[in-house]
C-alpha cells in the first residue's frame, strides 16, 4: 500500500508535524506525497487548528525555526489550511454525538475532511480509523509494506 497519488488528501497534525520536522521513519512515505502535489497531480489539505495543535511543543521550546516551519508549511505551500468555519463546527459536532465519540479536535479535523471532500484522511492515529465514512490511511500501515 502506498500513498495516493491522485485526489484531495486530508493531512492529520500527525503528518505535518512529521514533514515539518523531517521524521526520518515518514520523510521517504512523504515524499511522493509532496512531489504529486507540487506537480499538482492531487490536492492537500488540512484545518487551520493544525497550526495551533502543531505549534506548542516548538513555542514551549523557544524553537523559532521550527515554528516559522510550520507557519511556511501552512501559509506558503502546497497545502491548503481551511478555516474552522461554522460549517465545520455543525458537523463536528454531529460527529463527537455519534458512536464512536470523537475528541473535539479529532471531529474538526474529520468534519473538515468531509466538507473538502477527501478522498483519502493520512493520519498515523488509529483511532480515526473506526469513523464511517472516513477513508483513513495510516502511515504506519505504509510503513510496514
Amino acid at each position: 500500500m502506498t500513498v495516493p497519488d491522485e485526489g484531495v488528501i486530508y493531512l492529520d497534525t500527525t503528518v505535518v508535524i512529521y514533514a515539518v520536522e523531517l521524521h526520518q521513519r515518514y520523510r521517504p512515505l512523504l515524499a511522493p506525497l509532496w512531489r504529486d502535489a507540487r506537480l499538482g497531480r492531487l490536492m492537500l489539505v488540512t484545518s487551520e487548528l493544525t497550526l495551533l495543535e502543531a505549534l506548542v511543543t516548538p513555542i514551549r521550546a523557544g524553537n523559532t525555526r521550527l515554528q516559522r516551519g510550520y507557519d511556511r508549511m501552512l501559509c506558503c505551500s502546497c497545502v491548503v489550511a481551511r478555516p474552522i468555519s461554522r460549517a465545520v463546527l455543525r458537523l463536528g459536532a454531529e460527529l463527537r454525538a455519534a458512536a464512536p465519540p470523537l475528541r473535539t479536535p479529532d471531529a474538526i479535523h474529520v468534519a473538515t475532511a468531509q466538507l473538502e471532500s477527501c478522498t483519502t484522511f493520512l493520519t498515523n492515529d488509529r483511532r480515526l480509523r473506526g469513523v464511517p465514512g472516513l477513508p483513513t490511511l495510516l502511515l504506519d500501515d505504509l510503513d510496514a509494506v
